[in-house]
């Protein structure tokens, strides 16, 4: 087993967006992948027809490559174990239904929805199991001309598993250790539904996991029950030297921790829940995306990553190759992971922090282009650097730094009575008078030359300086003074202030 080449899978169904569990249970297995060298699969499970959401598939794709999560082979990339979007593999399938039919693994059952409903009525928490199936229409209890009767007149069926009763079932968990069910609480799971000529989960999964050579399944809890059946379903074909080895991921919780994590709590708390925004294709609702949001991927990527593992240490922020280096299954945790949409914002502070201004500043000129501005790249570089400590999103860059942009043409009511004194018209005045003279105007040389001046008047520094903040900003926000002045120039500078002078008076 250990010899094997570690491929895994990421095999979403396209019925809508991506929930951001997906996104981490196909970063888990990149991460995985790409510490031992192995390949990633993208597999799309298409076979609910019913469910089938259009542009669905192009989404989880689209996500995911933003992301930075890269697939070696799969849907739109290629790879020598195709197809694999799992409706166009129709015929691999009916050769295995036929081999678990054939050695008796499994049965043909005719029974309609009414009958099933009927039962449900009859029997208190019915299941389709040993208990129960000789008192339903299937080839069991049908004799085989019955059988081949019903199929021939194309009687709709579905193939079952046949479960034994009263067997202990030994799963070994990477994450759980040995999980041992018995298969008395089963049931005779739907393998293959002749409707759609199409098998269910349960037989698809095991028979392109076994196909495709998949070394590892690691995926969410919720399959977690399925996993008797696979091991029962590897067994019956045969396949138990090439069963993948499991691991069953801990579930994302809402924020206050009880629960399963849910596009509601998103709406209810306002953070999304999905990497891209979603329009939905049939109710026209449109679900915020975290690439929208201002969220930037490598700030997704790492906040994800620790959300139910650890790297052993106190370390938070990681990168892509950092995060590969140190991800071990036996660190994920076996509980629910309460999702703190507060630490993503953190995350992508801390990640923002970290882009160059340059950068920054090439992200920031679609917003001030959208408010009309036209501004050198230098000087968006300079603001930039000076308020990107203050903001978690690049967006948010507008309403701390708009000034630097834009003249204050009114003032901050409640600043303006604290901060504009009855004698502040006539010091800025003067004050006005001090910044022409001086040269050149940098930000140590005028800091030094003002600061002398008030002293040598004997005027009270705080006042001036909130006074000066109001007249340049228009509230009493902002970096250091002498910045503000450095950044906008001489002429900028002494314009606001003989505005603020001529307004406030």
């Amino acid at each position: 087993m250990n010899e094997r080449k570690v491929r895994v899978r990421f095999a979403p169904s396209p019925t809508g967006a991506l929930h951001i569990g997906g996104v981490r249970t196909a970063l888990y297995n990149y991460l995985f992948a790409k510490q031992h060298g192995g390949d990633m699969i993208l597999r799309i499970e298409d076979t609910d027809s019913h469910r089938f959401v259009p542009g669905a598939e192009d989404y989880i794709i689209e996500a995911l490559t933003w992301l930075g999560i890269h697939f070696d082979e799969g849907v739109s990339f290629g790879g020598n174990y195709g197809p694999y979007r799992q409706s166009e593999r129709r015929d691999i399938y009916k050769k295995y239904v036929k081999i678990l039919l054939d050695s008796g693994h499994a049965y043909i059952a005719f029974d309609t929805p009414e009958e099933l409903e009927a039962k449900r009525k009859e029997i208190p928490n019915f299941q389709y199991d040993a208990s129960t199936r000789m008192s339903m229409r299937n080839s069991l209890t049908l004799s085989p001309e019955e059988t081949q009767s019903l199929i021939d007149s194309e009687k709709q069926y579905v193939v079952r598993a046949k479960i034994e009763p009263n067997e202990d079932i030994h799963v070994h968990d990477l994450i759980r250790g040995e999980v041992v069910i018995n298969s008395s609480i089963l049931d005779d799971k739907v393998l293959y539904k002749s409707a759609d000529e199409l098998p269910t989960y349960h037989l698809a999964n095991i028979v392109d996991d076994h196909l495709m050579e998949v070394s590892h399944v690691i995926r969410g809890e919720e399959w977690l029950p399925s996993a008797p059946l696979h091991v029962l379903l590897y067994r019956f074909f045969g396949w138990e030297d090439t069963m993948p080895q499991f691991a069953h991921l801990s579930l994302l919780l809402k924020p206050e921790g009880n629960g399963k994590l849910s596009k509601r709590d998103g709406d209810r708390l306002g953070f999304p829940v999905f990497p891209l925004e979603w329009h939905d294709p049939k109710t026209g609702d449109v679900s915020s995306g975290y690439r929208e949001s201002g969220y930037l991927p490598e700030a997704v990527v790492n906040f994800l990553a620790l959300l139910g593992w650890n790297p052993g240490n106190d370390q938070e922020v990681m990168s892509m190759d950092e995060l590969i280096k140190a991800f071990d299954l036996s660190h994920c945790s076996k509980s629910g992971a309460k999702f703190d949409y507060e630490k993503g914002k953190w995350f992508n502070h801390q990640y923002i922090q970290m882009k160059s201004n340059a950068e920054l500043a090439r992200m920031f000129q679609p917003i001030l282009e959208a408010h009309g501005i036209s501004a050198a790249p230098e000087y968006v570089e300079k603001v930039v650097g000076m308020m990107k400590d203050r903001v978690s999103f690049v967006k948010d860059l507008w309403d701390v730094a708009s000034f630097f942009f834009v003249a204050p043409t009114e003032y901050d009511e409640k600043t303006r009575k604290k901060r504009w004194k009855p004698d502040s018209a006539q010091q800025l005045t003067e004050l006005m008078e001090v910044l022409r003279a001086h040269e050149p105007f940098d930000i140590e040389s005028t800091e030094n030359t003002v600061k002398a001046w008030i002293e040598s008047k004997g005027y009270h520094l705080g006042n001036i300086m909130n006074a000066t903040r109001l007249a340049l900003v228009g509230e009493g926000k902002g970096p250091h003074i002498f910045d503000i002045t450095e950044a906008l120039g001489k002429e900028e500078s002494l314009r606001r202030i003989q505005r603020a002078i001529d307004i406030l008076k």
